[in-house]
């Protein structure tokens, strides 16, 4: 039987050599004092539609950055840096929210939904979002995240989701260790059932939360929590997929699909409107082709990545992430591929998502215990147990890839389970302590203008700016080519684009 270090040794240096990240990255744009922004996506930015590295997520007022897949972490952290270079210098005096939980909103209704034109595809990623709202309300959808997109040469299917399974059991140790949102304003959780405690009169806290993005208040969804998606096989878990698109839901069935005056409500009556729309710590995914279903790409060729979607953006860091960061990453997602994978049941996975949620909400809780293999296990005993398993790994990367960086990442997660207040979420908590009547509207302001005068601060060359200038124009002009090439009406495309057979082989 092989062991986690014989399945160490055995990779290549080529392999670790082309193993590749990319990173998305969200933010609101707010005005100089800290409220959303309710301006139009940036014309200096490109499409939002179209522009690859540019783009908006739920809201009109929030920007998605996007970079692409790098051998290097360096190279991928230096091309967000640049991304944010760029479009702080054509936000005027806007900024970027550095918070994963929320600035002030307006009222709901006064949340800007993201728009993409008037071409089908544009259409169908605002009606898409209008189903967000309508089906989870605006607030939810403006908390803002990372998502770390990786891959490794020669892995089958069967190793994604060897891997992907894996992550899914020890994802808790990212939760504690990046954790980075366990405040939010007293007005995002008004009219919700929530458990928060007061921190000043403005802001709202857990004490021992980690992330509460990722915990009730976050991306969560009681009717998908019904959806026990297994991740034992690529069949399986499109199998599960395919049901929760094409199955009518009787509250989205009652909902409908459009207003009395024909407006869209949604873009189907399913549990998912689309894949995008599963909430899950982490996908198997796979780049499509133009107007091609994810579903559809991935049954036909495969897993080509896996995205990480359970990182929150750190305050004290101007682009939300930084190497170190990445590289521990790099090193957990490598533990979770050479360890051993048995099957998932549904009785462990109710019970990751029982862990998930308490790691959320009482991460730093001395004595918090989660369930595993069915028995109560020290949340610190079982992460010391992970992040020592990782040393070896992060050894081997080093010294396949050069320096000391993967050895420094490991050190630093390593000194946190001796020192809890090293952590993100427990120095948010420190920083709003100090000042509660500000909380975390105030704190995340200041963060927001330290960010904003750092990357302004950063070299900038012409050349850059001319380049990425380029790029907003090119996607712009795309963006027209793609509305005069439309043919079919806005309902015709919808009802074929939602169609069962564009889901299967």
């Amino acid at each position: 039987m092989t062991t986690l270090t014989d399945r160490l040794r055995a990779l290549s240096p080529e392999q670790l050599q082309g193993m590749r990240r990319g990173i998305e990255k969200e933010s609101l744009r707010t005005t100089p004092r800290g409220r959303l922004a309710l301006t139009p996506h940036p014309a200096a930015l490109g499409s939002a539609l179209t522009n690859p590295h540019i783009t908006t997520d739920f809201s009109e007022s929030q920007l998605e950055l996007v970079t692409g897949a790098h051998t290097s972490v360096a190279d991928a952290v230096a091309e967000l840096t640049r991304i944010h270079q760029f479009v702080y210098r054509h936000i005027g005096d806007e900024q970027l929210w550095v918070s994963s939980m929320p600035c002030d909103l307006p009222p709901d209704a006064g949340i800007p939904i993201g728009q993409y034109g008037a071409s089908n595809v544009g259409q169908a990623k605002r009606v898409y979002r209008i189903g967000l709202a309508n089906r989870y309300g605006p607030r939810m959808q403006t908390i803002s995240g990372i998502h770390y997109n990786w891959s490794l040469p020669g892995l089958s299917n069967d190793d994604y989701f060897a891997l992907i399974r894996n992550f899914r059991r020890q994802s808790f140790l990212l939760l504690w260790l990046f954790g980075a949102s366990p405040a939010t304003t007293a007005g995002f959780v008004d009219g919700l059932s929530h458990g928060l405690q007061p921190l000043g009169r403005q802001t709202m806290v857990l004490p021992h939360a980690t992330s509460l993005r990722m915990g009730r208040l976050g991306y969560q969804s009681d009717a998908q929590s019904a959806l026990a998606v297994s991740y034992n096989c690529l069949k399986g878990y499109a199998g599960s997929l395919q049901g929760a698109l094409t199955k009518p839901y009787p509250a989205y069935e009652a909902l409908g699909i459009r207003d009395e005056a024909g407006g869209y409500k949604q873009l189907s009556t399913s549990l998912l409107q689309i894949e995008n729309e599963f909430y899950s710590t982490i996908r198997p995914k796979r780049v499509i082709k133009s107007g091609e279903r994810p579903l559809h790409a991935l049954r036909e060729r495969g897993v080509e990545y896996v995205e990480v979607r359970c990182m929150d953006l750190n305050p004290f860091l101007p682009v939300g992430i930084d190497e170190a960061t990445a590289r521990f990453l790099d090193t957990f997602l490598l533990h979770c591929l050479l360890s051993d994978s048995p099957p998932d049941t549904p009785d462990e996975i109710a019970a990751l998502g029982r862990n998930q949620q308490s790691t959320a909400a009482r991460g730093r809780e001395p004595g918090l215990r989660l369930e595993r293999d069915g028995q109560p296990v020290l949340l610190t005993n079982w992460a010391r147990e992970i992040v020592a398993a990782c040393l070896p790994i992060a050894e081997r990367l080093d010294a396949t890839l050069g320096g000391d960086g993967y050895r420094q990442a490991w050190a630093t997660a390593n000194a946190a389970l001796d020192d809890p207040s090293r952590l993100p979420s427990a120095a948010v908590i420190a920083a709003m302590a100090q000042d509660p009547a500000s909380g975390h509207a105030g704190f995340g302001l200041a963060r927001s203008i330290l960010a904003r005068d750092a990357l302004l601060e950063l070299e900038w060359p012409t050349s850059m700016d001319t380049l990425f200038a380029q790029q907003a124009a090119a996607s712009i002009e795309e963006q027209a080519g793609i509305e005069s090439a439309d043919t079919l009406s806005f309902e015709a495309f919808r009802q074929d684009y939602m169609s069962p057979e564009h889901l299967v082989v």
